[in-house]
């Protein structure tokens, strides 16, 4: 485990979730400025979104595990407590604050840089079953490729993998792939391209949730539990063990919640 205090865990999970979300509303702001082909801006959109999100996952994933996701703190909690961790609860609310906050925040930074009016409700309905099932299986997709990743030993490919999903989801998807509660409550404050219309949140979130749980339990058959009295490793990331062999290394891209006297190595 990287050992870094709390403090600094959620200074980094807040600023990546807020850059993460500037990058989305911003480069959708300017895309809808520039072209009025909505193909060449989604791909605009999508393209920035994969670029920021791997640079942000590769730099800040040693620091807090680069989650900048409640449903991957919550799949990652769910899954040290599987393997006989002992995630910290408050670690995992703490996380989630920071998400939410840093997302709200990135909002306002991407609307302030391109001169729009701050915090102002987006008018972008998304309320359609179509959209919460696009949101339940990119979500499901993402939870199971990060834990995948986690269990194989395979994290050092977290950051092209995880970019290169949500790439791809943007346009295999109906919802363009949010599959993150907070980026979700971050875009309801921006009345722009990426935003999204504080109705149409909740069920976002609902599918996210329901999308959470279907890729953990996936994980959990495709890649089961390792044995008990084999050595388990303790890795800075979106679950709390990687196979037996060979170790996962303590810079990791995914890091366990745990109580700081709980580390395992």
């Amino acid at each position: 485990m990287n050992g870094l205090s709390l403090p600094r865990r959620l200074t980094a999970e807040a600023a990546g979730t807020a850059a993460l979300v500037t990058v989305v509303v911003g480069s959708g702001i300017q895309a809808d400025r520039l072209t009025h082909d909505g193909g060449v801006a989604l791909l605009a959109n999508s393209l920035a979104t994969v670029l920021g999100l791997g640079v942000l996952i590769a730099l800040l994933g040693p620091v807090s595990g680069a989650h900048f996701n409640p449903v991957v703190t919550l799949a990652a909690w769910w899954q040290a407590r599987r393997d006989g961790e002992n995630p910290a609860p408050r670690d995992v609310a703490a996380y989630v604050a920071a998400q939410i906050t840093g997302a709200v925040a990135g909002a306002a930074l991407a609307d302030a840089m391109f001169g729009l009016p701050l915090m102002r409700w987006s008018a972008h309905e998304r309320f359609d079953g179509s959209l919460w099932l696009a949101e339940t299986v990119a979500t499901a997709g993402l939870v199971t490729l990060i834990l995948g990743l986690t269990r194989t030993g395979r994290t050092h490919l977290a950051a092209p993998a995880v970019a290169c999903y949500i790439g791809a989801a943007y346009w295999f998807t109906s919802s363009t792939s949010f599959a993150n509660p907070a980026v979700t409550i971050g875009r309801a404050f921006t009345d722009t391209y990426a935003g999204i219309a504080p109705g149409s949140v909740l069920p976002f979130i609902a599918a996210q949730l329901l999308g959470g749980l279907i890729g953990a339990a996936f994980v959990a058959t495709l890649f089961p539990r390792p044995p008990a009295a084999g050595p388990v490793a303790s890795v800075p990331a979106a679950s709390s063990a990687a196979e037996p062999s060979p170790s996962v290394p303590a810079a990791s891209p995914v890091p366990v919640l745990t109580d700081p006297g709980s580390h395992r190595s």
